[in-house]
């Protein structure tokens, strides 16, 4: 009987320290999100009381995780993503530890946003996770994920969405001040104020339209070489698969500020202010509408829409960030920002 339990315990250290490597998967979203959970801990250093929220939050949202694992089909594991950057999983998320950022930004995988123009990584005031949630080298992207959600877990790690503005910043390497057109848009309604401000602002930057994270658009740099499921069928959960890559598998994927993969992988949430008292980066937890960031997984064979680093998109499935239906689907992420 000892020896039976003994086994059991030696076999579970295994597949535990097999699956922190990133070389398992689970068969049910459960499975893969209790692994994602131990990375978080393991390799970020996300604390008890943290993971507590965040459990709860994944707990209300039956869909939330990786995708679906009984049709989602990644382009590769995180083993052969490693190898193609010639080292194992272990190798390539300490590649990309920067020890300047994490003393600005206080935690690792995380990267300062500030103008180059005029200021340097140490006068930055806020930080954006480095990749999308759960912001883990050689990890999938959250996908199925409300914006409330988002929101929530988020603010579980002391972090918060992004404003618009901050997202664009972080993409087109610089971040510049805050030009929501407030007092233009006053009294209007929720979609005549979103296509009046996004108008606005898309004339003001059209200079920028060919301006990307990388620069000028080149197929195959960022995570965008992948295919829809067979049967997906405009978006059901039982038929399209997050048929993403792991997060880094492409280091050229890189914004001037050292953002990954905010192009390609996983389209993100961010929050649209119609009013100064919405702005996240203000201290609102009211905050405002849906944006709906970058490009995603299959986006250098189908490119469904116009877009670029400063672009602001319609106001598709739009709604209030905090809106319990707020949009979710198998492309859709996000990734967190944290005041510093």
């Amino acid at each position: 009987m000892r020896l039976g339990t003994t086994l059991k315990t030696t076999i579970g250290a295994a597949l535990a320290a097999l699956m922190l490597s990133g070389g398992a998967q689970g068969q049910t979203l459960a499975e893969n999100n209790e692994l994602m959970f131990q990375q978080m801990r393991e390799i970020r250093g996300v604390s008890a009381g943290e993971m507590r929220r965040i459990r709860e939050i994944f707990a209300a949202a039956p869909w939330m995780g990786q995708g679906n694992p009984s049709v989602t089909r990644h382009p590769m594991t995180p083993e052969q993503a490693a190898a193609r950057l010639g080292g194992s999983v272990e190798q390539v998320r300490n590649s990309y530890r920067n020890r300047e950022f994490e003393r600005i930004c206080g935690e690792p995988f995380m990267v300062p946003l500030y103008d180059p123009q005029t200021q340097s990584p140490s006068d930055a005031t806020v930080c954006a996770d480095m990749f999308e949630y759960p912001n883990i080298p050689m990890a999938y992207p959250v996908t199925w994920v409300r914006a409330n959600e988002a929101a929530m877990l988020c603010a579980a790690e002391g972090k918060r969405i992004g404003d618009a503005h901050e997202w664009e910043g972080a993409a087109a390497g610089q971040l510049l001040p805050p030009d929501y057109p407030f007092d233009m848009i006053r009294g209007m309604g929720m979609s005549q104020a979103v296509n009046t401000m996004r108008s606005w602002h898309n004339n003001r930057y059209a200079s920028t339209r060919n301006l990307y994270s990388i620069g000028q658009w080149r197929s195959g740099v960022c995570a965008t070489g992948s295919s829809k499921s067979p049967g997906c069928n405009g978006g059901s959960f039982q038929g399209c698969g997050s048929n993403t890559y792991p997060a880094g598998s492409f280091p050229e994927c890189r914004s001037p500020l050292g953002v990954y993969d905010i192009d390609g992988n996983a389209a993100e949430h961010m929050n649209l202010p119609l009013a100064e008292d919405q702005m996240a980066s203000r201290g609102s937890t009211t905050l405002g509408v849906t944006e709906m960031k970058g490009s995603w997984f299959i986006w250098d064979t189908i490119r469904a829409h116009e877009h670029w680093a400063r672009w602001r998109a319609p106001f598709w499935h739009g709604s209030r960030v905090m809106s319990p239906s707020s949009h979710h689907n198998y492309h859709l992420g996000f990734r967190c920002f944290r005041d510093i």
